[in-house]
């Protein structure tokens, strides 16, 4: 059973027909690995099975023989289930898988050598332990399974309710009832250790079933309950990231941002995950420009480093008497620290020659021409003076 309401072949689920033996078959290409759209949207850390189309054999068993396959449930959460008796799966149907007590529903979101894959990647190791699919979920079992959903808002005001009558310091985030209505699991998180042993008491007397408390990281709870970033976009870690890697404010540094919370928090608020995508980038190109580690010495005074622009390689000074910036190549820069660095102080940025060690140029060479032009008009008006004395004669 495929995604109901992706009509359109909108989640990858499209149908193609095939023949055999002269007849028209319709089947499924495994593209749509949410599960199904009511546990948590087409988006939600989808994973494309591109090897789906391969018969299946050697390639879907993990080493030991055992039939692996990977089963979504809300909140993306995603866990690995034997399948033992065999059944004939298409990535989207929903099975009952097995579970510490009961049964719970999930759609299969992959299967085959993704699997295999994937156990080695997470480092799990697949035995007798390992929790088996019963079978294919019934109509009968989707009627239950959709009224668990439906009892998921309501316990969840409920127990908030619970727990500012109790004032404990958490926050409950999300709730999952089990499919065959026996157990409520409730995602709570909260800075500090939490004594919530009475509010399980109350909350098992409110629902009748098992309840279990998990404590989940902010940046989970913002997977868990989705939303739209400042970019734009359905949030990262609720569409397809799983691992939270360690963030810090240097990233920022790099990238050369502005070192305001409000613009660099996300939703979770924590640093936004995305400051770790193009940090590498940013780190190569940083390996051709300077570190400045004072001012530039020049005649006109100290000029400060305002700004970098680190793919076009230029670097921006200002002096504190300005509030104008001058552009400054990489090239440039680095002649400027030299010169400083052995005690030299240039005229300005353009002009790189002290004005101590600059050609002196004498006063007499500067008026040699007017020297020359002061001779030949004395020699004319001498000359002129002699001819009017002989006139007088």
């Amino acid at each position: 059973m495929g995604c109901q309401s992706c009509a359109v072949g909108g989640c990858g689920s499209k149908a193609k027909t095939t023949t055999d033996g002269g007849a028209e078959v319709a089947t499924k290409t495994a593209g749509c690995s949410s599960g199904g759209c009511s546990s948590g949207g087409c988006n939600k850390l989808n994973s494309f099975d591109w090897l789906s189309d391969m018969t299946p054999g050697s390639l879907s068993m993990t080493p030991s023989g055992i039939a692996v396959v990977e089963v979504k449930f809300k909140g993306g959460r995603k866990e690995y289930f034997r399948n033992v008796h065999n059944l004939d799966l298409t990535t989207g149907d929903f099975v009952a898988c097995e579970m510490t007590a009961g049964y719970h529903l999930g759609a299969v979101s992959m299967q085959g050598d993704l699997v295999r894959l994937q156990l080695k990647r997470k480092h799990i190791t697949v035995n007798d332990d390992t929790k088996v699919i019963q079978r294919v979920a019934s109509a009968r079992d989707l009627e239950k399974h959709e009224q668990a959903i439906l009892r998921d808002l309501p316990s969840l005001y409920r127990a908030r309710e619970i727990v500012r009558e109790l004032k404990l310091q958490m926050k409950l985030s999300d709730v999952e009832f089990q499919s065959d209505n026996t157990k409520a699991t409730f995602y709570y998180s909260s800075e500090d250790r939490v004594d919530f042993r009475e509010l399980i008491k109350m909350l098992a007397g409110e629902f009748k079933v098992r309840v279990e408390m998990r404590q989940i990281s902010l940046r989970q709870e913002a997977g868990r309950i989705g939303g739209v970033g400042s970019c734009g976009r359905e949030l990262c870690c609720s569409t397809w990231l799983t691992d939270f890697k360690n963030i810090t404010t240097s990233a920022a540094r790099y990238q050369n941002l502005s070192l305001n919370p409000a613009k660099l928090s996300g939703q979770c608020g924590r640093l936004k995950c995305c400051l770790n995508y193009e940090l590498d980038t940013y780190v190569d190109a940083l390996r051709d420009i300077p570190t400045v580690e004072k001012p530039l010495e020049t005649q006109k005074g100290r000029a400060f480093l305002q700004k970098t622009d680190i793919f076009r390689k230029i670097m921006w000074f200002g002096y504190s008497s300005e509030s104008t910036w001058h552009p400054l190549p990489i090239k440039r820069v680095l002649e400027i620290v030299a010169l400083n660095k052995q005690g030299v102080i240039p005229e300005s940025f353009d002009v790189l020659t002290p004005i101590g060690e600059r050609e002196v140029v004498t006063a007499a060479a500067l008026n040699a021409d007017l020297t020359q032009l002061d001779k030949k008009y004395a020699i004319r008006s001498s000359s002129s003076g002699r001819s009017k004395k002989k006139k007088k004669r």
